[in-house]
């Protein structure tokens, strides 16, 4: 029973270490509860592909840092196609209980990311790494409609980065850990 992260990178105008992303993403799948066979797709795409999503599921012009598409929790009506319903040779029905849980899909679109990271004077990885656990927030069902829930999924955010993303400095034996410094460049 394992986590299963897949991510891949359709764009061509910032190098993304996808492996790096799923091991973010796979940390905080588990630290947020989710066991047993489950599947979550991070995509990284260009801002053509973002803003066509963008108006398609949200309804909005241009693109936008990062998109998360929950999938339905009852298993897809298995069968053939056209007719969605013939069992075909050896087939045997699957258990609902024996199907990954599938998450959904975070798709993060890079050159936003970039912007957003000098606008807010963060690292472009930083930026990944809080769309990436934002994206997953959402996934798991927080949302920023008004501002408790916003405080609360700020709040949960920073925690994850903290542990995952960006740990505190270890002090030498003996020392004080130096304050962890704003992040400079991109």
């Amino acid at each position: 029973m394992t986590v299963e992260v897949f991510a891949a990178d359709e764009q061509s105008v910032h190098a993304i270490d996808t492996l790096r992303w799923i091991r973010l993403a796979r940390s905080v799948l588990e630290v947020e509860g989710v066991k047993g066979e489950a599947e979550l797709s991070v995509l990284f795409v260009d801002e053509q592909a973002m803003s066509d999503l963008n108006k398609r599921f949200a309804g909005k012009d241009g693109p936008t840092d990062v998109l998360a598409f929950p999938i339905d929790e009852e298993p897809a009506e298995g069968g053939r196609s056209p007719d969605s319903g013939g069992s075909g040779p050896g087939w045997v029905p699957v258990e609902p209980s024996e199907l990954p849980t599938l998450l959904g899909d975070v798709v993060i679109c890079p050159s936003v990311a970039i912007r957003n990271a000098i606008e807010h004077e963060a690292t472009f990885d930083d930026e990944v790494a809080l769309l990436v656990v934002h994206g997953i927030l959402h996934l798991m069902g927080m949302d920023h409609a008004d501002d408790d829930e916003a405080q609360v999924m700020e709040r949960r955010e920073q925690e994850l980065l903290d542990r995952f993303h960006r740990p505190p400095p270890v002090a030498a034996p003996g020392e004080v850990a130096p304050d962890v410094a704003a992040p400079e460049g991109v």
